[in-house]
């Protein structure tokens, strides 16, 4: 079909009198149409099922019903059951209101008596192709988003079950020490990352971190992260060194506006010492069996910024009794009804009170306490790990 062909309005005529089609068929032909005929209902179906129309122009009375409109006002309900959005204008000899209005419920967009004025009809029906145009590309559209957001519903899914693969099932064990942790994505995924691992039964890697900004982009970003740590961490590699080496990969990898948080320490269970490097990440907490508190702040810039940076790096030795909690922002950052953030005093507090719990149930008292603080509302990623001294 010609381009030309393709813009021509194509309209069915339904009309049992050879006199009445010949006469529509010859004006519409001259007002640019194209026109195909039917003289039954049961044509018109069949012309409709196998060929695309702009619209159908038909009669309601046919030869086994001449007066009634009866097999017509039939005949609309089953062009709407084949497509709701083909415009119907119906012509009868014996039109009357009641008629009209029932054509009219029955999903007829407009009604013309015979005999017709030629510019009448011609304006209806061009108004009416519009219409139905407009509508049908209107669906077609709905139908497109509809398709692309089940399609990108599906993507996320998968997504999210691949982030869940890179994050870790179980915490290590280790002799003295109980690990736990909790994980609350704001959307399907997350730019938080955590994990902690053993190398030995002597040494394991506790590591936390925060992309900036959500959803895909940052999920993305967290798995380069994560393999960043996983290619360089070793019981041989310090933590200044390691924040140094997965500095220098983000930077690469990341635009100018994005950067990440990120805290790594290296655990020696036997010495029950921990060496650390915090790199811009909220520091973690750390209280001790008698309350005192701790903060885990040695280190320096965000990932992803400065390629050059030099990390410090600090030590803290770890008791019997000592509570460790590492934490993103979406901890302390979720709000409540009055927009007022949980924070870090709330966050230390519930900590501290709850000291003598095991990691588990620690863990759980303190989702809890951000949960219902928050109403279950993050307004972004929330992770937290806790790490007791036995």
């Amino acid at each position: 079909m010609t381009t030309l062909a393709a813009h021509m309005p194509r309209t069915l005529i339904a009309d049992d009198q050879p006199d009445v089609l010949a006469a529509l068929r010859l004006l519409l032909k001259g007002a640019g149409y194209q026109t195909e005929a039917a003289t039954s209902p049961a044509a018109v179906i069949e012309a409709i099922k196998h060929q695309n129309f702009d619209l159908v122009l038909m009669d309601l009375n046919y030869a086994r019903d001449t007066t009634s409109g009866q097999e017509g006002l039939d005949l609309i309900a089953r062009i709407q059951a084949l497509d709701s959005t083909l415009p119907v204008v119906v012509m009868t000899a014996w039109g009357s209101i009641e008629l009209a209005v029932e054509a009219m419920r029955r999903g007829v967009r407009d009604f013309v008596q015979k005999p017709w004025e030629n510019s009448r009809l011609l304006s209806i029906l061009r108004t009416q192709i519009e219409m139905g145009r407009a509508r049908r590309k209107r669906e077609r559209l709905e139908i497109e988003q509809q398709m692309l957001s089940r399609k990108l519903e599906e993507e996320l899914e998968e997504a999210r079950e691949i982030q869940q693969g890179l994050l870790p099932k179980t915490m290590p064990r280790l002799r003295g020490f109980e690990i736990a942790d909790a994980w609350q994505p704001a959307q399907a995924v997350s730019g938080d990352y955590f994990d902690a691992f053993k190398f030995n039964e002597r040494h394991a890697a506790l590591c936390i971190a925060d992309v900036v900004g959500k959803g895909m982009p940052a999920a993305l970003l967290m798995s380069n992260v994560q393999a960043a740590v996983k290619a360089t961490a070793s019981e041989l590699v310090a933590p200044r060194e390691l924040c140094e080496r997965v500095n220098h990969v983000m930077c690469g990898n990341t635009a100018g506006h994005k950067f990440i948080t990120f805290f790594y320490g290296l655990l020696d269970a036997q010495r029950k010492k921990l060496t650390y490097a915090n790199a811009g990440h909220n520091a973690p907490m750390l209280v001790r069996r008698d309350g005192a508190q701790l903060r885990l702040k040695e280190g320096g810039a965000v990932l992803g910024i400065f390629p050059e940076w030099q990390y410090e790096q600090g030590e803290v030795e770890l008791r019997s009794g000592d509570r460790l909690l590492l934490y993103t922002d979406g901890m302390t950052e979720a709000r409540n009804l009055d927009g007022e953030e949980f924070g870090e005093e709330r966050l230390l507090e519930v900590l501290t009170t709850h000291r003598r719990l095991n990691a588990t149930r620690l863990q759980e008292r303190i989702m809890t306490a951000v949960t219902e603080f928050s109403h279950g509302h993050f307004h972004d990623d929330a992770t937290l790990m806790v790490m007791a001294v036995e």
